[in-house]
């Protein structure tokens, strides 16, 4: 009887070591399979962005734009973006006529795994107005880009509609958590018609009335395939000249 006994606990724990061996290996099975996933080329890239606003007075305003753009989180470039320009407020703080210009540098991989770069320039003329719908804020833009690209020029159309929506206070204002979402369309001049699509959604703090952070999430549709992006974004309203 103790024989059997002893012989039943036995089977029993070499039947759960086989059990916790049987776990392990698939554990590091998973495991290598997630490092070799990760090793590869992300389909899902990471944007970090920095917007600049700065008024010069009540009429003039000065636009300053960074965007670092990764195939990964961070370290495998995509594109640097560089914009610039100066804008006119046709009403008080709205109505934004803006002429500028932008840099762009952007890199591709090859059929091989190598990469190669190219610079573009561009031109741009664009109009932002804003509307308050209660606590929702609207902002339009509408903009034309001339684009100077190795061996070609093209123009093209984007309409951008966005929204924030505080949600701790009633205003944007200091130590204000919001709710940001924008979609922009991209047509171009000439066949095909259809460039991109960009669906976004973030959340966002408010720091004060000069200084917010979002971090978020775009999906992009292309005219042939889909790339998403994630988005850490600083936006710097900062004045060139303090009020008296």
């Amino acid at each position: 009887m103790l024989y059997s006994t002893a012989a039943n606990c036995a089977q029993i724990r070499y039947g759960m070591t086989n059990i916790s061996t049987l776990r392990m290996l698939l554990i590091v099975l998973f495991a290598f399979s997630s490092t070799r996933a990760v090793a590869q080329r992300s389909d899902v890239g990471n944007w970090f962005i920095y917007f600049g606003n700065q008024a010069i007075n009540k009429k003039w305003n000065w636009w300053n734009e960074v965007q670092y753009r990764n195939y990964n989180f961070a370290g495998d470039l995509q594109q640097l973006l560089l914009r610039t320009g100066i804008g006119y407020n046709l009403s008080e703080n709205n109505n934004n006529l803006l002429l500028g210009y932008g840099f762009i540098r952007s890199e591709r991989y090859l059929s091989n795994g190598a990469k190669t770069g190219s610079n573009e320039h561009r031109v741009y003329q664009q109009f932002i107005t804003r509307q308050n719908f209660g606590r929702v804020l609207l902002q339009h833009r509408y903009r034309i880009e001339e684009r100077f690209l190795p061996d070609d020029f093209q123009v093209r159309f984007r309409y951008f509609l966005a929204c924030n929506i505080p949600l701790n206070n009633k205003t944007m204002s200091r130590n204000t958590v919001y709710l940001s979402a924008y979609n922009e369309l991209f047509l171009n001049a000439e066949s095909p018609v259809f460039d991109r699509n960009r669906l976004y959604g973030a959340i966002g703090y408010v720091i004060n009335k000069y200084l917010r952070a979002e971090a978020g999430f775009m999906a992009q549709t292309l005219e042939t395939s889909n790339r998403n992006q994630f988005q850490l974004v600083f936006f710097n309203n900062l004045p060139l000249k303090k009020s008296r």
